[in-house]
């Protein structure tokens, strides 16, 4: 079986070559070819999961060395891949979910005359995914961390003839350097300390190294999981990236990039483990973007960008689990997998919703849409109550593990972990609520809209004037299917991964688990979250459910303003980040002009100035040449005399 680990790589990479360099021949059928292999990778999955099932469970990790990366000697790096039960977890969620989102894709963009790079470039994403998750070394787990960022720069900039998207995409990509610097900051001290990187050895040696190098490593890792997956400070590229198609907002928020950089925290876990100051500020970053994020998708009325805000906050529920250590690295990784699916709902919800709207994006300009699309609105409703924790819903059963691991941690952290991660969940009712209710419910409040080359426009729209009235109409079926299968995780993963701690006997061999000493019971837990849950929802159907909707957005409160911007956040990168960056930028120019090209261009002026004086003595007259040599002749003289004299 460990000879078939390789091929859940290379399925997507040969879809992506081929698309890319195939040329146009294939753009007819690249779409199903992308499809197909995407769907072949999870295929393997599944035959390598079922065979991973009838292993005991310590004996259930599978290795596979392809070849030697760099054959240096005090330097080796092997392309070699390790399936354990997180891995494992992750393969069938990226393979999975990313398969349904490709045949969402034909529909999405059927009309799209660059399908087949999008298809190639969805492939390049699942295949740098899984050689990152695959990957039994953190220099392995590099490349895969670079092809993810190099196929969401792509896919963000998909539709690059909007100036928006373009930048989108430059900003992800820069955004993510940063967190990059400090992944590689993190294996350099990794080899200098431990003299490898690969993940058995640093891991099991991490117990013996001194805690202050533990911390560097694991606030360096840090960083780089908040580039990733969009925690506090990193996080201002999230939103921006709502430019790209929509298939692509649910690739990176339910199954790829955003879920990287708790794949690194939990799998760095032995690391964290030795540094409790690195481990508490994974938990820190985690509880402030959960309720970052909340806030911001709390004032937003594009859809796609309130989703985006939700991600954000649900992201910072997993890294506030991986920070309380062994006692949260267990549903850190169940709320990821069962986010997915619901996250992966709400998105191709979304892009359903433009569908029939005209690409509109602006809640205030819906109203009503379940009568017309009951599909769209029944999944999309089911990805609702699972992310607001309905109980019996998958969200239900993950949210209330990492609030009640929180309690747990034990102490004031404990209470003041908890207390945030119970506020974050009354937020997240309040806005998801508030997005029901804007688009599936009310009376209609559609507007005529600019028809330019949308290619979901229908002919029969009726039109006023240049603008075209929305004609809300169901999708068609490969959209509606995998939005129905997403539904169906969306209700049962939760309780299948509850039954009998299923998941958590799953984990435990590789994350290991520790239950923690709780203050409150599991019931008081689940008690207060319902009290909190159904308190968001009534804030949202008050301030929505029974008024009109304003078509404009009223100027709201200072913090509601505040939010509509993101909570200031490029205002601050703007402030502390790019202006000082300008005027460095600046002061080194002028110190190269003025100084470096001073130096040399001075230096160059002075050898010709001299040049040029002393060219004038070789002008090729014969008398200046005797001239020149009666004084030099007398001037030898001269000296000859005076020194006889002396």
């Amino acid at each position: 079986m460990e000879n078939l680990i390789g091929l859940l790589v290379a399925a997507p990479l040969l879809g992506a070559a081929v698309l890319l360099c195939g040329g146009r021949r294939l753009d007819r059928a690249g779409h199903w070819i992308g499809t197909a292999l995407a769907v072949a990778s999870f295929v393997v999955g599944a035959v390598l999961f079922a065979d991973m099932l009838g292993r005991d469970g310590e004996d259930r990790a599978l290795h596979q060395r392809l070849f030697s990366w760099v054959p240096v000697e005090g330097f080796q790096a092997d392309v070699a891949f390790q399936l354990d039960q997180l891995s494992m977890t992750f393969v069938l969620l990226i393979t999975g979910v990313g398969s349904l989102i490709h045949i969402y894709s034909i529909g999405y963009m059927e009309h799209d005359e660059r399908r087949r790079r999008f298809f190639g470039y969805l492939n390049l994403f699942l295949a740098a995914m899984l050689l990152l998750v695959l990957a039994d070394n953190y220099l392995l787990l590099y490349a895969g961390w670079e092809g993810v960022g190099l196929a969401s720069y792509l896919l963000i900039g998909f539709w690059q003839h909007k100036p928006s998207a373009a930048t989108a995409a430059k900003k992800a990509f820069i955004v993510n350097r940063v967190g990059d610097l400090g992944l590689s900051i993190a294996i350099m001290l990794m080899f200098t300390t431990f003299g490898t990187f690969a993940f058995e050895p640093v891991l099991a040696s991490a117990g013996e190294t001194s805690e202050g190098m533990l911390t560097a490593i694991g606030l360096m890792l840090l960083l780089a999981a908040c580039g990733k997956s969009a925690q506090v400070p990193l996080q201002s590229w999230l939103g921006d990236a709502m430019e790209g198609p929509t298939p692509v907002s649910a690739l990176i928020h339910a199954a790829t990039m955003v879920t990287a950089g708790v794949y690194l925290i939990v799998r760095s876990g032995a690391i964290f483990n030795g540094s409790p100051d690195a481990q508490l500020v994974v938990a820190i970053v985690g509880a402030v973007t959960l309720l970052f994020g909340a806030i911001v998708g709390s004032a937003k009325d594009d859809i796609k960008k309130a989703l985006a805000g939700s991600t954000m906050s649900q992201i910072g529920y997993m890294v506030l689990a991986a920070g309380l250590g062994p006692i949260g690295y267990v549903f850190a990784i169940m709320h990821l997998v069962t986010h997915g699916f619901f996250k992966a709902g709400l998105f191709l919800g979304a892009g359903s919703v433009m569908h029939g709207m005209n690409d509109e994006v602006d809640m205030r300009k819906y109203g009503g849409l379940r009568k017309y699309m009951p599909v769209t609105f029944v999944t999309f409703g089911l990805g609702y109550l699972a992310i607001i924790g309905f109980p019996g819903l998958s969200g239900f059963w993950s949210k209330d593990k990492i609030i009640e691991a929180a309690f747990a941690k034990g102490g004031t952290e404990g209470w003041i972990l908890g207390g945030v991660a119970l506020l974050g969940a009354a937020i997240t009712a309040y806005y998801m609520t508030r997005v029901m209710l804007l688009t599936f419910f009310g009376e209609k409040r559609w507007a005529p809209t600019p028809s330019p080359d949308a290619p979901d426009v229908e002919p029969a729209a009726e039109t006023a004037g240049d603008h075209t009235m929305p004609h809300p109409h169901e999708s068609p079926k490969s959209m509606t299917i995998p939005m129905i299968v997403l539904a169906f995780g969306s209700v049962f993963a939760g309780g299948l991964f509850s039954w009998n701690s299923s998941f958590l006997h799953w984990l435990e061999p590789v994350t290991g688990h520790d239950h923690g000493h709780s203050p409150l019971s599991a019931a008081a837990v689940t008690g207060a979250t319902v009290v909190v849950l159904l308190l968001g929802v009534l804030v949202a159907w008050l301030q929505y459910g029974r008024k009109p909707v304003p078509a404009t957005a009223p100027r709201g409160s200072l913090l509601t303003r505040a939010a509509r911007r993101d909570l200031l956040q490029d205002d601050f990168n703007h402030v502390v980040l790019v202006k000082p960056g300008e005027y460095l930028t600046r002061g080194l120019v002028y110190v190269d002009n003025k100084g470096v090209d001073g130096v040399v261009n001075g230096t160059a002026a002075a050898v010709g100035g001299l040049s040029g004086r002393m060219r004038r003595m070789q002008n090729g007259f014969v008398r200046s040449y005797a001239v020149s040599m009666f004084g030099g002749t007398a001037v030898l003289i001269a000296a000859t005399l005076l020194m006889r004299a002396v």
